[in-house]
């Protein structure tokens, strides 16, 4: 899913660490093409399962990391342009979307 922000030109908060978080969804993408051949070699499925929650976490943890840059860099650059409003609902419906899943 991805929102046109033709209006938020970058760079964005994590294009400092853009390096660091490409290798960090590298892992995640091997972790689950690791998955895929766990299932395809029929491992026991609370092997599977365990892999699956580590994935999640890899990407969970990889979320709080963008959002905070979205805190620290969209929210704050908003604010010091008078108006954080737009910013601050982008980041309450991220952070809302985060918790539900």
């Amino acid at each position: 899913m991805t929102t046109d922000h033709d209006d938020h030109p970058g760079p964005h908060g994590y294009s400092g660490d853009k390096a660091a978080l490409l290798g960090r969804l590298r892992r995640i993408e091997g972790q689950i093409r690791g998955l895929q051949r766990m299932v395809d070699e029929d491992t026991y499925c609370i092997d599977v399962l365990t892999q699956i929650s580590a994935a999640k976490s890899a990407l969970h943890a990889v979320a709080v990391g963008l959002l905070e840059d979205h805190l620290a860099h969209c929210v704050v650059d908003a604010a010091r342009a008078g108006d954080p409003s737009a910013k601050v609902k982008e980041a309450s419906d991220a952070i809302a979307r985060l918790v539900r899943s």
